[in-house]
């Protein structure tokens, strides 16, 4: 039953993620950030944003080198023959199987948790009785752009010096683009917004002592190299509207009721059913 829920959960989530960008080519077959993203939506069940946004770069980069290394095992069992060997042709068949069984459970999850429907009243009720939920903390939205040497990060602020406005955000993600070493550079070094406490202290301090498009005069040395940190905004303490949450409450309380319809079917279907244990 849990399986379930987790399988539901995760579709919900990961259709919110959507990012194109090409991290890596292996003889030409792409690995794109939405790829990485969405394994790694899948190995945290779905709580990935709630991660510090510097382990996300962390385990991005992590699950980028494994997705590589598959790819290049695979071409290799390939040219041997493995994929046209007896042994793999049977497994394969069995996994196929198996993928038939989970892929009608899981159209069936879904089939019932779009016959779920939240009212308007419910989501205000949930949203008034909850307001301590949607506090948010004084955050920042930056970039960055990694690189190994303090000298490299020193050249990256000297081709910044003297941009204002739009041309130096424009010409920040076209660095990043081309020198970050760090897993969101195809992103243009973008981390989103982030709150305190989710950062390493020393690229955190620098980050929320600048003010909305300033990039930092020196670089900023933490345990992943040198940084050049842009702030593209900043954002006060406050509580999100409720236009804002309403989508995450309505799918909060939407799988609250699906694990209840799911409990009641299950148990009707398990009462139907010719059950013996051995």
């Amino acid at each position: 039953m849990k399986a379930m829920i987790k399988v539901a959960s995760t579709l919900l989530l990961t259709t919110t993620i959507s990012f194109a960008a090409t991290l890596a080519t292996v003889d030409g077959a792409k690995i794109t950030d939405e790829d990485v993203t969405n394994a790694l939506m899948q190995a945290t069940q779905g709580r990935l944003s709630q991660l510090p946004a510097q382990k996300q770069e962390q385990l991005k980069k992590q699950f980028l080198d494994e997705m590589i290394s598959k790819e290049v095992i695979y071409k290799d069992a390939k040219k041997q023959g493995i994929t046209n060997s007896k042994e793999y042709k049977e497994q394969l068949q069995k996994v196929i199987e198996s993928i038939k069984k989970d892929l009608a459970i899981r159209l069936w999850q879904k089939k019932v948790l779009d016959g779920i429907k939240i009212s308007d009243k419910e989501l205000k009720e949930y949203y008034n009785k909850n307001k301590q939920e949607f506090m948010q903390k004084e955050s920042v939205h930056a970039r960055h752009i990694l690189v190994k040497s303090e000298e490299e990060a020193k050249k990256i602020i000297a081709q910044l010096k003297g941009l204002k406005g739009k041309a130096l955000k424009e010409k920040f993600i076209e660095l990043a683009k081309a020198k970050s070493t760090g897993p969101s550079g195809p992103r243009g070094g973008d981390l989103g917004y982030f709150a305190k406490g989710q950062m390493v202290p020393e690229f955190e301090k620098a980050a929320f002592g600048m003010k909305a498009g300033e990039v930092t005069k020196t670089p900023v040395k933490t345990q992943f190299g040198y940084h050049v940190i842009y702030v593209e905004d900043k954002k006060s303490a406050s509580t999100r509207p409720f236009a804002e949450v309403k989508p995450y409450i309505e799918q909060r309380l939407k799988m609250e009721k699906f694990r209840q319809v799911m409990q009641s079917k299950l148990q009707t279907l398990k009462s139907k059913a010719k059950i013996e244990y051995k």
